[in-house]
């Protein structure tokens, strides 16, 4: 069956600020929604405490707006509960990795089928302007008015530290890559995380302007697509090679390097060192956005139900009656 992004809408006012990044996610989520094809009905989107939070209501779906930092942890539950579900976690950076850093690494961990939106706007904007587990070594806000004096998560790092097989990046101005990948995501069997690079007008402004700007974004970002030469740049002049155990970003035709010398992009590699060394690029390098990393592993949900019907086809026990029934028992009688 076909449906339409306008089929995943809620009536439900969406409650952002005006320019809010959250904006074109949800916009990209009911699109990606639509493609995957599974009817509203069969699908709960799950959340935490933050702005990216409140999602769910913007859901023609099943929702649960959670507690802060156990949205993993409840998505796993419905996952495990009901496998024959589509489950979405929508969080940001304070509340899945401040509070709820333990419950992301071990979904991942798990490889629970479920797909985590990562909101990342590197402050906490629900609650007015604290640092988050995401901000810069440096960053003045309302809780770090001399600057932070800490070195910042990166959620790639987490998720690909704690054996994730499925990572992705985008930012949220470029609705058709983030809607691409949101799908893919969707497609993937076991935990998916998407970090959406997001931005908060009112406490953290411009946080991503350095390569969201459209008059430079392609000199300081790369699209990595699967099975496709890592090129960048304006007119694809750039591409990224691999300077002995690190990677370099050049121009081809220049310095000796040729096309042939650019890496082909491997989503599928089951060994984690390239993925990561291209998801920590940054600075001199562009950041890397799309799908990094989605490699096929075994589900955690998949696996219990499967261990759960082997069990019972081993059981004799079939009801209640049947159990109160085993070991020892006697009859009274008057």
């Amino acid at each position: 069956m076909k449906f339409q992004p306008k089929d995943f809408k809620s009536d439900q006012y969406v409650r952002w600020c005006p320019g809010c990044g959250d904006h074109a996610v949800l916009s990209c989520v009911h699109k990606a929604m639509a493609e995957q094809g599974v009817a509203p009905e069969n699908i709960a989107v799950i959340s935490g405490i933050g702005c990216s939070s409140r999602l769910p209501y913007y859901m023609n779906s099943y929702g649960f707006h959670t507690i802060h930092g156990r949205g993993a942890a409840i998505a796993t539950g419905v996952k495990t509960a009901n496998p024959a579900l589509n489950v979405w976690l929508m969080t940001g950076d304070g509340d899945c990795l401040a509070i709820g850093g333990n419950h992301f690494i071990h979904a991942v961990r798990r490889n629970v089928d479920i797909n985590i939106v990562l909101f990342n706007n590197k402050i906490y904007g629900l609650t007015k302007g604290q640092y988050s587990p995401t901000s810069d070594r440096g960053v003045i806000t309302k809780s770090s008015p001399f600057g932070t004096v800490e070195d910042p998560f990166v959620p790639a790092e987490l998720a690909l530290g704690a054996r994730g097989n499925f990572f992705a990046r985008v930012i949220d101005v470029d609705l058709k890559n983030t809607t691409d990948v949101l799908a893919a995501s969707a497609r993937h069997k076991g935990t998916s995380v998407v970090e959406v690079l997001v931005n908060c007008v009112i406490f953290n402004d411009g946080i991503h302007k350095r390569i969201t700007d459209k008059e430079f974004r392609s000199d300081r970002t790369i699209v990595l697509r699967h099975g496709e030469k890592m090129r960048f740049g304006r007119d694809n002049e750039k591409g990224i090679v691999l300077d002995g155990l690190r990677l370099k970003a050049v121009t081809i035709g220049q310095d000796g390097y040729t096309l042939e010398d650019v890496l082909v992009h491997d989503a599928h590699e089951t060994g984690v060192a390239l993925h990561l060394m291209l998801s920590l690029m940054g600075g001199d390098m562009p950041v890397a956005l799309g799908v990094i990393r989605d490699v096929e592993a075994p589900a955690y949900d998949e696996c219990v139900e499967r261990q759960i019907a082997s069990v019972r086809s081993g059981n004799p026990v079939r009801t209640l009656h049947d159990l109160l029934m085993t070991g020892e028992v006697w009859e009274v009688k008057e």
